[in-house]
């Protein structure tokens, strides 16, 4: 680890306004940061610790959601009576999330900003385009099971690792931000992040000295909830697939629904078209086939994760199942 200044922010503005000197980065829990400067893939001359700001809340809003601060711990969240109660698909995907002693201290905010696990971006001895620019992508011919079928480029394919986020895709969360100047904004997640293309290394639409101040939730929309995940192992593992589902059917019928998928791309997926075709189609095996192949227009796989095409449908034909049941 290389050496490195440090300074405990008191208030948001000089959290922000750290976060603009050259090399700095925000650290929370650390759970992701503190491995990556280890490995030396991360670099920073500075850390502002924000621990001590008061971020740590989950309040009502007027409108009945959820306001949740950028440091709640995931198992805070995941345990909330609320969140279970009315959002029981976010709770369980953070409990599918990384182990009990980690959820303890990794951040909202951090889940939201949390690095790609791909094996290459991790070796600073292989080249790769999110690390260093310009270097190639080796997980293109290499062991790329993990890496992404939609939405990659062939400057990366690397895919976004958070199970929170799928959730949040699905509920249509907007995270809140303050910058150094004090301006604030409120960013639909679906805008959140940024498809690789040609600059793989920029992940997110954040702006230099922007620091995420919360993420909001709107009331549960109707309909039944789950989030399923597939991976090598039972705990402890990201997903090769995973699907954030909100469906309302009844009498056969599809009323509405929400789907987001993780495990598929450099973000959680989501495809509107899909969903509205779903509006009023029979809860059949045809409309979950069809669903299937407008989700994945356009999927490539790299030679190692090409299965991931069949699974995502088996998937998904098993959480429409599960959610057409009344």
């Amino acid at each position: 680890m290389k050496a490195f200044t440090y300074e405990r922010a008191d208030s948001l503005a000089q959290a922000a306004t750290g976060s603009t000197k050259p090399g700095a980065k925000i650290i929370a829990g650390g759970t992701n940061l503190l491995d990556l400067m280890k490995l030396q893939v991360e670099t920073p001359t500075h850390l502002v610790d924000i621990n001590r700001l008061p971020l740590d809340k989950i309040d009502e809003t007027p409108e009945g959601g959820l306001r949740i601060g950028a440091m709640v711990r995931n198992s805070d969240l995941a345990a909330d009576l609320r969140v279970r109660q009315r959002y029981g698909l976010l709770s369980r995907a953070l409990l599918s999330g990384a182990s009990a002693q980690l959820r303890n201290k990794a951040t909202t905010g951090g889940n939201l900003l949390q690095r790609t696990r791909c094996t290459y971006f991790y070796d600073v001895t292989k080249p790769c385009n999110k690390r260093e620019p310009g270097s190639g992508c080796a997980a293109l011919e290499g062991f790329n099971r993990m890496h992404a079928i939609l939405g990659a480029s062939d400057q990366c394919i690397a895919v976004n690792p958070s199970d929170m986020a799928v959730a949040l895709r699905a509920l249509d969360a907007q995270v809140e931000t303050v910058d150094a100047e004090n301006t604030t904004r409120a960013i639909p997640i679906a805008q959140f992040y940024r498809l690789p293309g040609d600059t793989p290394q920029v992940e997110t639409t954040l702006r230099r000295g922007e620091i995420i101040t919360a993420v909001t939730i709107p009331p549960p929309p109707t309909g039944k909830q789950i989030y399923r995940k597939v991976r090598d192992r039972a705990s402890y593992a990201f997903a090769l697939v995973s699907v954030a589902a909100i469906v309302d059917a009844a009498g056969g019928k599809i009323r509405s629904a929400r789907l987001a998928f993780g495990g598929l791309a450099p973000e959680p997926w989501r495809v509107a078209s899909a969903e509205e075709r779903l509006v009023g189609a029979p809860a059949t095996e045809g409309t979950f086939a069809t669903l299937a192949s407008d989700v994945l227009a356009g999927a490539r796989g790299f030679g190692r994760n090409d299965f991931k095409i069949p699974l995502t449908r088996r998937t998904l034909r098993a959480v429409m199942t599960e959610a057409s049941l009344t």
